[in-house]
Protein backbone atom coordinates (compact mmCIF):
# COMPACT_ATOMS: atom_id res chain seq x y z
CA UNK A 1 0.00 0.00 0.00
CA UNK A 2 1.26 3.53 -1.19
CA UNK A 3 -0.40 6.76 0.38
CA UNK A 4 1.65 8.45 -2.97
CA UNK A 5 -1.55 8.07 -5.03
CA UNK A 6 -3.40 11.72 -5.89
CA UNK A 7 -1.45 14.60 -6.52
CA UNK A 8 2.15 14.82 -6.60
CA UNK A 9 4.02 17.49 -5.53
CA UNK A 10 7.34 18.00 -7.32
CA UNK A 11 9.36 19.58 -4.49
CA UNK A 12 12.69 20.19 -6.63
CA UNK A 13 14.47 23.28 -7.21
CA UNK A 14 13.02 23.57 -10.98
CA UNK A 15 11.16 23.15 -12.72
CA UNK A 16 8.74 24.24 -10.03
CA UNK A 17 5.33 24.06 -10.14
CA UNK A 18 3.28 25.95 -12.96
CA UNK A 19 -0.09 27.43 -11.71
CA UNK A 20 -3.07 25.84 -13.30
CA UNK A 21 -3.65 30.01 -14.96
CA UNK A 22 -0.26 29.39 -16.26
CA UNK A 23 -1.07 26.03 -18.11
CA UNK A 24 -4.85 27.21 -18.92
CA UNK A 25 -3.18 30.71 -21.06
CA UNK A 26 -0.83 27.78 -23.11
CA UNK A 27 -4.01 25.74 -23.98
CA UNK A 28 -5.24 27.26 -26.71
CA UNK A 29 -4.49 27.01 -30.85
CA UNK A 30 -1.48 28.34 -32.17
CA UNK A 31 -1.94 32.09 -33.20
CA UNK A 32 -0.41 33.94 -36.05
CA UNK A 33 3.33 34.83 -35.50
CA UNK A 34 3.34 37.35 -38.30
CA UNK A 35 0.63 40.41 -36.59
CA UNK A 36 -1.66 41.27 -34.25
CA UNK A 37 -2.25 40.17 -30.45
CA UNK A 38 0.76 38.02 -30.13
CA UNK A 39 2.84 40.92 -30.90
CA UNK A 40 1.25 43.24 -28.92
CA UNK A 41 1.48 40.87 -26.08
CA UNK A 42 4.75 40.25 -26.49
CA UNK A 43 5.74 44.41 -26.94
CA UNK A 44 4.17 44.44 -23.38
CA UNK A 45 6.24 41.25 -22.03
CA UNK A 46 9.51 43.29 -22.05
CA UNK A 47 9.10 45.97 -20.36
CA UNK A 48 7.70 43.51 -17.13
CA UNK A 49 11.13 41.39 -17.44
CA UNK A 50 13.03 44.19 -16.88
CA UNK A 51 10.85 45.52 -13.97
CA UNK A 52 11.49 41.77 -11.95
CA UNK A 53 15.31 42.21 -13.23
CA UNK A 54 15.37 45.85 -11.88
CA UNK A 55 16.79 47.50 -15.02
CA UNK A 56 16.05 49.80 -17.27
CA UNK A 57 18.34 48.79 -20.21
CA UNK A 58 18.13 45.40 -22.21
CA UNK A 59 16.37 42.65 -22.15
CA UNK A 60 16.27 39.14 -24.47
CA UNK A 61 14.35 36.04 -24.79
CA UNK A 62 16.11 32.70 -26.29
CA UNK A 63 14.12 29.69 -27.09
CA UNK A 64 16.43 27.28 -24.75
CA UNK A 65 17.33 26.25 -21.09
CA UNK A 66 19.77 28.33 -18.91
CA UNK A 67 22.98 26.61 -20.48
CA UNK A 68 21.58 28.50 -23.68
CA UNK A 69 21.61 31.85 -21.64
CA UNK A 70 25.09 30.97 -20.64
CA UNK A 71 26.37 30.67 -23.76
CA UNK A 72 24.05 33.55 -25.24
CA UNK A 73 25.34 35.61 -23.04
CA UNK A 74 29.11 35.03 -23.31
CA UNK A 75 29.07 34.58 -26.92
CA UNK A 76 28.42 38.70 -27.36
CA UNK A 77 31.11 39.54 -24.71
CA UNK A 78 33.61 36.79 -25.09
CA UNK A 79 35.66 36.20 -27.72
CA UNK A 80 37.95 33.17 -28.26
CA UNK A 81 41.14 33.82 -26.38
CA UNK A 82 39.45 36.21 -23.83
CA UNK A 83 39.60 35.45 -20.01
CA UNK A 84 36.98 35.30 -17.75
CA UNK A 85 37.38 35.03 -13.67
CA UNK A 86 34.40 32.51 -12.26
CA UNK A 87 34.21 32.32 -8.56
CA UNK A 88 32.63 29.11 -7.74
CA UNK A 89 30.18 28.03 -4.72
CA UNK A 90 28.76 24.85 -6.31
CA UNK A 91 28.34 22.68 -9.39
CA UNK A 92 26.93 25.15 -11.61
CA UNK A 93 29.52 27.84 -11.53
CA UNK A 94 31.46 25.63 -12.86
CA UNK A 95 29.15 24.88 -15.46
CA UNK A 96 29.49 28.45 -16.96
CA UNK A 97 33.17 27.97 -16.46
CA UNK A 98 32.77 25.29 -18.93
CA UNK A 99 30.53 26.91 -21.12
CA UNK A 100 33.33 29.99 -21.57
CA UNK A 101 35.62 26.90 -21.89
CA UNK A 102 33.55 25.67 -24.69
CA UNK A 103 33.43 28.78 -26.94
CA UNK A 104 37.37 29.76 -26.66
CA UNK A 105 37.45 31.74 -23.44
CA UNK A 106 40.67 30.98 -21.11
CA UNK A 107 38.99 30.29 -17.57
CA UNK A 108 40.37 31.18 -13.84
CA UNK A 109 38.62 29.90 -11.49
CA UNK A 110 38.52 30.44 -7.64
CA UNK A 111 36.65 27.79 -5.46
CA UNK A 112 35.44 28.83 -2.46
CA UNK A 113 33.58 25.28 -1.73
CA UNK A 114 30.38 24.01 -1.47
CA UNK A 115 29.65 25.13 2.06
CA UNK A 116 30.89 29.15 2.30
CA UNK A 117 30.19 31.99 0.32
CA UNK A 118 32.86 34.24 -1.69
CA UNK A 119 35.79 35.98 -0.13
CA UNK A 120 35.44 39.31 -1.25
CA UNK A 121 39.03 40.07 -0.47
CA UNK A 122 40.41 37.18 -2.53
CA UNK A 123 38.47 38.45 -5.68
CA UNK A 124 40.02 41.87 -5.05
CA UNK A 125 43.09 40.62 -4.89
CA UNK A 126 42.89 38.48 -7.67
CA UNK A 127 41.54 41.17 -9.71
CA UNK A 128 44.07 44.25 -8.54
CA UNK A 129 46.82 41.44 -9.88
CA UNK A 130 45.34 41.89 -13.46
CA UNK A 131 47.38 44.79 -14.28
CA UNK A 132 47.28 44.22 -18.03
CA UNK A 133 43.39 43.74 -17.72
CA UNK A 134 43.08 40.22 -19.23
CA UNK A 135 40.42 39.33 -17.17
CA UNK A 136 37.76 40.73 -19.88
CA UNK A 137 34.62 39.50 -17.42
CA UNK A 138 33.49 37.70 -13.79
CA UNK A 139 30.91 35.06 -13.88
CA UNK A 140 29.25 35.20 -10.09
CA UNK A 141 26.41 32.72 -9.83
CA UNK A 142 24.08 34.93 -8.01
CA UNK A 143 22.50 31.54 -6.09
CA UNK A 144 24.14 28.35 -7.01
CA UNK A 145 21.09 25.31 -7.46
CA UNK A 146 23.55 22.79 -5.85
CA UNK A 147 24.68 24.03 -3.07
CA UNK A 148 21.77 26.78 -2.51
CA UNK A 149 24.78 29.46 -1.96
CA UNK A 150 23.60 32.98 -2.44
CA UNK A 151 26.40 35.26 -3.37
CA UNK A 152 26.31 39.17 -2.26
CA UNK A 153 26.36 40.31 -6.12
CA UNK A 154 27.29 44.05 -4.62
CA UNK A 155 30.00 42.47 -3.12
CA UNK A 156 31.81 41.44 -6.44
CA UNK A 157 30.79 44.69 -7.83
CA UNK A 158 32.77 46.29 -5.02
CA UNK A 159 35.76 43.88 -5.25
CA UNK A 160 35.47 44.98 -9.39
CA UNK A 161 35.50 48.94 -8.36
CA UNK A 162 38.49 48.38 -5.67
CA UNK A 163 40.59 47.24 -8.34
CA UNK A 164 39.90 49.82 -10.92
CA UNK A 165 38.66 46.62 -12.78
CA UNK A 166 36.88 47.07 -16.16
CA UNK A 167 35.65 43.55 -16.29
CA UNK A 168 32.22 42.92 -17.21
CA UNK A 169 30.19 41.46 -14.20
CA UNK A 170 28.07 38.68 -14.98
CA UNK A 171 25.12 36.76 -12.74
CA UNK A 172 23.89 34.12 -13.36
CA UNK A 173 19.99 34.43 -11.79
CA UNK A 174 18.55 30.96 -13.11
CA UNK A 175 17.59 29.74 -9.40
CA UNK A 176 17.13 33.35 -7.98
CA UNK A 177 14.86 35.52 -10.30
CA UNK A 178 11.96 36.16 -8.63
CA UNK A 179 12.33 34.31 -5.53
CA UNK A 180 15.49 36.40 -3.99
CA UNK A 181 16.18 39.60 -4.16
CA UNK A 182 18.17 40.90 -7.37
CA UNK A 183 18.25 44.61 -8.42
CA UNK A 184 20.44 44.44 -11.66
CA UNK A 185 21.23 48.61 -12.20
CA UNK A 186 21.69 49.37 -8.79
CA UNK A 187 24.02 46.54 -7.82
CA UNK A 188 26.10 47.14 -10.59
CA UNK A 189 25.62 43.88 -12.60
CA UNK A 190 26.47 43.93 -16.76
CA UNK A 191 25.00 40.84 -17.80
CA UNK A 192 22.50 38.47 -16.04
CA UNK A 193 20.66 35.37 -17.09
CA UNK A 194 18.37 33.66 -16.11
CA UNK A 195 15.62 30.75 -17.58
CA UNK A 196 11.59 30.56 -17.37
CA UNK A 197 11.49 27.00 -15.20
CA UNK A 198 12.22 28.17 -11.60
CA UNK A 199 10.93 31.71 -9.90
CA UNK A 200 9.02 32.90 -13.38
CA UNK A 201 6.83 29.67 -12.66
CA UNK A 202 6.89 28.78 -16.76
CA UNK A 203 7.88 25.07 -18.30
CA UNK A 204 11.17 24.62 -18.84
CA UNK A 205 12.37 26.01 -22.88
CA UNK A 206 12.99 30.57 -22.53
CA UNK A 207 15.93 31.55 -21.54
CA UNK A 208 16.53 35.16 -20.55
CA UNK A 209 19.63 37.70 -21.26
CA UNK A 210 19.61 41.41 -20.14
CA UNK A 211 22.30 43.85 -20.20
CA UNK A 212 23.71 47.22 -20.38
CA UNK A 213 24.83 49.91 -22.24
CA UNK A 214 28.67 48.94 -21.60
CA UNK A 215 27.87 45.29 -22.48
CA UNK A 216 26.54 46.55 -25.46
CA UNK A 217 29.48 48.75 -26.43
CA UNK A 218 31.78 45.28 -25.95
CA UNK A 219 29.23 43.72 -28.43
CA UNK A 220 29.64 46.06 -31.01
CA UNK A 221 33.06 45.57 -30.50
CA UNK A 222 33.82 41.85 -30.59
CA UNK A 223 34.72 40.48 -34.71
CA UNK A 224 31.85 38.45 -35.11
CA UNK A 225 29.11 36.94 -33.05
CA UNK A 226 26.66 33.47 -34.22
CA UNK A 227 23.80 35.28 -35.87
CA UNK A 228 21.33 32.84 -33.99
CA UNK A 229 23.13 33.80 -30.55
CA UNK A 230 23.55 37.63 -31.52
CA UNK A 231 21.46 39.72 -29.17
CA UNK A 232 21.45 43.20 -31.02
CA UNK A 233 18.17 42.58 -33.24
CA UNK A 234 16.87 41.05 -30.48
CA UNK A 235 16.95 43.63 -27.70
CA UNK A 236 15.96 45.93 -30.66
CA UNK A 237 13.80 44.37 -32.94
CA UNK A 238 12.44 46.09 -36.03
CA UNK A 239 10.53 42.62 -37.54
CA UNK A 240 8.62 40.28 -34.58
CA UNK A 241 10.97 37.24 -35.63
CA UNK A 242 14.05 39.12 -34.89
CA UNK A 243 12.66 39.08 -30.93
CA UNK A 244 13.85 34.88 -30.93
CA UNK A 245 15.62 34.90 -34.10
CA UNK A 246 12.85 32.84 -35.97
CA UNK A 247 9.52 31.81 -34.85
CA UNK A 248 8.30 32.91 -31.89
CA UNK A 249 7.90 30.17 -28.98
CA UNK A 250 4.28 30.96 -29.01
CA UNK A 251 2.54 28.73 -26.11
CA UNK A 252 5.71 30.02 -23.92
CA UNK A 253 4.81 33.49 -24.21
CA UNK A 254 1.12 32.98 -23.02
CA UNK A 255 2.09 30.98 -20.18
CA UNK A 256 5.17 33.68 -19.58
CA UNK A 257 2.16 36.96 -19.87
CA UNK A 258 -0.16 34.86 -17.32
CA UNK A 259 3.12 34.20 -14.96
CA UNK A 260 4.38 37.71 -15.01
CA UNK A 261 0.48 39.18 -14.27
CA UNK A 262 0.54 36.76 -11.42
CA UNK A 263 3.93 38.19 -9.95
CA UNK A 264 2.78 41.40 -10.55
CA UNK A 265 -0.78 40.81 -9.02
CA UNK A 266 1.27 39.95 -5.86
CA UNK A 267 3.64 42.68 -6.15
CA UNK A 268 6.99 41.67 -6.25
CA UNK A 269 7.95 43.18 -2.64
CA UNK A 270 5.27 40.54 -1.74
CA UNK A 271 6.68 37.59 -3.81
CA UNK A 272 10.00 38.49 -1.71
CA UNK A 273 8.74 38.68 1.20
CA UNK A 274 6.49 34.92 0.61
CA UNK A 275 9.60 33.22 -0.04
CA UNK A 276 11.75 34.54 2.36
CA UNK A 277 9.25 33.65 5.44
CA UNK A 278 8.99 30.10 3.50
CA UNK A 279 12.61 29.33 3.70
CA UNK A 280 12.81 30.40 7.09
CA UNK A 281 10.00 28.32 8.00
CA UNK A 282 12.33 25.46 6.55
CA UNK A 283 15.59 26.30 7.78
CA UNK A 284 13.78 26.29 11.51
CA UNK A 285 12.41 22.68 10.77
CA UNK A 286 15.50 21.69 9.94
CA UNK A 287 17.64 23.13 12.52
CA UNK A 288 15.35 21.27 15.51
CA UNK A 289 15.66 18.16 14.01
CA UNK A 290 19.25 18.75 13.60
CA UNK A 291 19.59 18.56 17.33
CA UNK A 292 18.33 15.40 17.55
CA UNK A 293 20.00 13.77 14.39
CA UNK A 294 22.47 14.06 11.65
CA UNK A 295 20.24 16.28 9.39
CA UNK A 296 21.36 19.87 9.06
CA UNK A 297 21.39 22.87 6.27
CA UNK A 298 24.13 22.68 4.00
CA UNK A 299 24.81 26.89 4.54
CA UNK A 300 25.65 27.86 8.13
CA UNK A 301 25.59 31.38 7.79
CA UNK A 302 21.65 32.85 7.34
CA UNK A 303 22.81 35.58 5.28
CA UNK A 304 24.04 33.37 2.87
CA UNK A 305 21.23 31.04 1.94
CA UNK A 306 18.81 30.97 -0.66
CA UNK A 307 15.06 31.66 -0.30
CA UNK A 308 14.65 29.77 -3.51
CA UNK A 309 16.31 26.24 -2.89
CA UNK A 310 17.88 24.83 0.02
CA UNK A 311 20.52 22.32 0.16
CA UNK A 312 20.93 19.85 3.10
CA UNK A 313 23.02 17.43 4.46
CA UNK A 314 22.03 14.12 6.47
CA UNK A 315 24.76 11.38 5.72
CA UNK A 316 25.11 8.79 2.90
CA UNK A 317 22.85 6.53 2.38
CA UNK A 318 19.73 8.25 3.73
CA UNK A 319 19.51 11.24 1.97
CA UNK A 320 18.57 8.37 -1.34
CA UNK A 321 16.86 6.93 0.66
CA UNK A 322 14.35 9.53 2.19
CA UNK A 323 14.11 10.73 -1.43
CA UNK A 324 12.93 7.77 -2.56
CA UNK A 325 10.59 7.13 0.24
CA UNK A 326 8.53 10.41 0.15
CA UNK A 327 8.55 10.18 -3.81
CA UNK A 328 7.12 6.49 -4.05
CA UNK A 329 5.20 6.52 -0.29
CA UNK A 330 3.96 9.83 0.46
CA UNK A 331 4.39 11.61 -3.43
CA UNK A 332 6.46 14.05 -2.88
CA UNK A 333 9.65 14.44 -4.84
CA UNK A 334 12.71 15.79 -3.57
CA UNK A 335 15.87 17.74 -5.13
CA UNK A 336 19.07 15.02 -5.69
CA UNK A 337 22.13 16.02 -4.49
CA UNK A 338 23.44 17.52 -7.80
CA UNK A 339 27.05 18.35 -7.45
CA UNK A 340 27.10 17.72 -3.63
CA UNK A 341 29.50 14.86 -4.08
CA UNK A 342 32.49 13.90 -1.73
CA UNK A 343 35.26 11.69 -1.71
CA UNK A 344 33.65 9.36 0.80
CA UNK A 345 30.12 9.70 -0.83
CA UNK A 346 31.27 9.92 -4.48
CA UNK A 347 27.29 9.79 -5.59
CA UNK A 348 25.80 12.15 -3.43
CA UNK A 349 23.92 9.72 -1.28
CA UNK A 350 23.73 11.70 1.98
CA UNK A 351 21.98 14.66 0.37
CA UNK A 352 19.38 16.36 -1.02
CA UNK A 353 17.48 19.69 -1.63
CA UNK A 354 14.18 21.37 -1.02
CA UNK A 355 13.04 23.64 -4.08
CA UNK A 356 10.67 26.54 -2.99
CA UNK A 357 10.46 28.77 -5.69
CA UNK A 358 7.74 30.28 -7.48
CA UNK A 359 3.98 29.27 -6.91
CA UNK A 360 4.76 27.32 -3.33
CA UNK A 361 2.63 28.55 -0.69
CA UNK A 362 2.54 27.82 3.37
CA UNK A 363 0.30 24.35 3.37
CA UNK A 364 3.15 23.42 0.42
CA UNK A 365 5.83 23.46 2.50
CA UNK A 366 4.55 22.48 5.15
CA UNK A 367 3.55 19.41 3.66
CA UNK A 368 6.36 18.62 2.37
CA UNK A 369 8.15 19.57 5.65
CA UNK A 370 5.52 16.64 7.44
CA UNK A 371 6.52 14.03 4.70
CA UNK A 372 10.41 14.32 5.28
CA UNK A 373 9.93 14.20 9.32
CA UNK A 374 7.59 10.99 8.40
CA UNK A 375 10.26 9.99 6.03
CA UNK A 376 12.89 9.84 8.57
CA UNK A 377 10.77 7.95 11.02
CA UNK A 378 10.14 5.50 8.37
CA UNK A 379 13.92 4.76 7.12
CA UNK A 380 15.08 5.09 10.97
CA UNK A 381 17.09 8.56 10.97
CA UNK A 382 16.79 9.90 14.11
CA UNK A 383 15.83 13.68 14.74
CA UNK A 384 15.03 16.50 17.48
CA UNK A 385 11.57 16.31 18.32
CA UNK A 386 9.55 19.83 17.21
CA UNK A 387 10.96 20.66 13.89
CA UNK A 388 7.05 20.99 12.29
CA UNK A 389 6.17 23.42 15.52
CA UNK A 390 9.16 25.61 14.67
CA UNK A 391 8.05 25.56 10.93
CA UNK A 392 4.87 26.35 12.02
CA UNK A 393 5.59 29.37 14.54
CA UNK A 394 7.52 31.10 11.20
CA UNK A 395 4.41 30.98 9.11
CA UNK A 396 2.12 32.09 12.12
CA UNK A 397 4.60 34.97 12.59
CA UNK A 398 4.38 35.95 8.72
Amino acid sequence: MSLANGRPYLAIPGPSVSPERVLRAMHRSAPNIYEGALVEMTDGIMPDLKRIAGTKHFATIYISNGHGAWEAALSNVIAPGDKVLVPVTGRFGYGWAEMAQGIGAEVEVIDFGLRDGMDMDRVAATLAADKAHKIKAVLGVHVDTSSSIRTDMRGLRAALDAAAHPALLMADCIASLGCDRFEMDAWGVDVMVAASQKGLMVPPGLGFVFFNDKAAEVRAAMPRVSLYWDWTARATPEFFYQYFGGTAPTHHLFALREALNMIHEEGLEAVYARHATLAEAIWAAVETWGEGGPIELNVADRAMRSHAVTSLRIGAPHGTALRRWTEYEVGVTLGIGLGMSTKDDPKGDGFFRFGHMGHVNAHMVLGMLASVQAGMSAIGVPYGPGGLDAAAKVIARG
